[in-house]
């Protein structure tokens, strides 16, 4: 990424977007960089000074809920916080069961993520980790043409891109509404 790409790239995100999480319509809001964050890959204080909670293999509780959130996917092109899936088993081996939600960039293989070259693009990591931990719900994106929900191992799964695989806006925002457990 060149200079001039890094101060577009700061100057959206401490601006426009971050004036549009303001107004977001939420008690609480929470997320993880993708792979278009090139500039959030060189320098994470970046994402963690907007007004959400950001979340890099770590957990937070968000509105009384237990989150994780993970940038990573399994390389697809040349992009930020993409790895081999047998990496991408060591860093998932982290999630912690007891979750609300798992937050993720990339999506679990086989699960809403056929790409427009008829391949399956997420995650066997992944997956194996949903399955482990058994979250509520997982949500994730990157795999703009694979919108929708599929339910795994009992686990509500949904990309909720916005975007289509041209990045052109075609799809209104994902509410997913929880009801709050009893502390255990």
């Amino acid at each position: 990424m060149d200079d001039h790409s890094s101060a577009y790239q700061r100057a959206f995100l401490e601006g426009p977007f971050a004036d549009w999480l303001e107004r977001v319509p939420a008690d609480a809001i929470a997320g993880v960089a993708g792979n278009h964050d090139l500039l959030a890959a060189r320098d994470p204080a970046l994402l963690a000074r907007l007004p959400w909670t950001y979340l890099s293999d770590s957990a937070a509780t968000v509105g009384g809920l237990r989150v994780w959130g993970t940038p990573w996917a399994v390389t697809f092109g040349d992009w930020a916080f993409m790895e081999p899936d047998e990496n991408l088993a060591v860093r998932f081996s982290a999630i912690p069961a007891g979750l609300d939600v798992l937050l993720a960039h990339g999506p679990p293989l086989g699960i809403c993520d056929r790409a427009v070259r008829d391949a399956d693009a997420g995650s066997a990591a992944l997956r194996d980790a949903i399955e482990r931990v058994r979250p509520r719900v997982c949500v994730f994106g990157h795999i703009h043409e694979g919108r929708g929900e599929e339910t795994f191992a009992g686990v509500r799964c949904l990309n909720v891109s916005v975007v289509d695989e041209r990045y052109v806006l075609r799809h209104e925002p994902v509410e997913v509404e929880l009801e709050m457990q009893p502390a255990a």
